[in-house]
C-alpha cells in the first residue's frame, strides 16, 4: 500500500490566493472580500476591500465554507438547491449556513481537497471568475 502525502494549504498559499483574487477584482473594477479556509474549515486568510459592501465579508466566508463542505464550486450548486432541485432542503439543513451563490471554489492539490476560497462583493459570475483565477494561479505555482 502506497501513501501519498499531500501538502496542506499554507498561510503563504492563502496569501497568494487573496492577492490573486484581489488583482482579478481590481482589474474588473470590482471591490470584494476574499476568504481562504483550510481543509478543516479554519480561516487562513481574509481580506475585505474597504470600499466593498460590508456583507461581502460574510458572503465570501459562507461561499468558501459551502465549496469546502460540498467539494464543488458554488456556481455548480445553484440549480440543485432551487425549490424543485434535488438538494432544495440543504440550504436549511445544517446549523452552519451554506450559501449557494457563485463565488466559492474548492482548492485541490494532487487531487485532494486542501481548502476553499470564497469571493463576495461583485456579481456572482464575477466572484466565480475571480476565485477561479486565483485557484488557477496557485495551481500554476505548485
Amino acid at each position: 500500500m502506497s501513501t501519498t502525502t499531500v501538502t496542506p494549504l499554507t498561510t503563504a498559499d492563502a496569501e497568494i490566493l487573496v492577492a490573486a483574487a484581489g488583482r482579478a477584482a481590481e482589474a474588473a473594477g470590482a471591490t470584494v472580500s476574499v476568504t481562504v479556509l483550510d481543509a478543516g474549515g479554519h480561516l487562513l486568510a481574509f481580506r475585505r476591500d474597504d470600499r466593498s459592501v460590508l456583507i461581502s465579508g460574510e458572503t465570501s466566508t459562507r461561499k468558501a465554507y459551502t465549496a469546502l463542505q460540498l467539494d464543488a464550486p458554488t456556481a455548480e450548486l445553484v440549480e440543485l438547491v432551487k425549490p424543485d432541485g434535488p438538494f432544495h432542503s440543504l440550504t436549511t439543513a445544517l446549523d452552519r449556513p451554506l450559501l449557494f451563490i457563485a463565488g466559492g471554489v474548492p482548492v485541490h492539490r494532487d487531487g485532494r481537497l486542501v481548502g476553499a476560497l470564497g469571493v463576495g462583493g461583485g456579481a456572482p459570475e464575477q466572484d466565480h471568475a475571480f476565485a477561479s483565477a486565483a485557484v488557477a494561479e496557485l495551481a500554476a505555482r505548485d
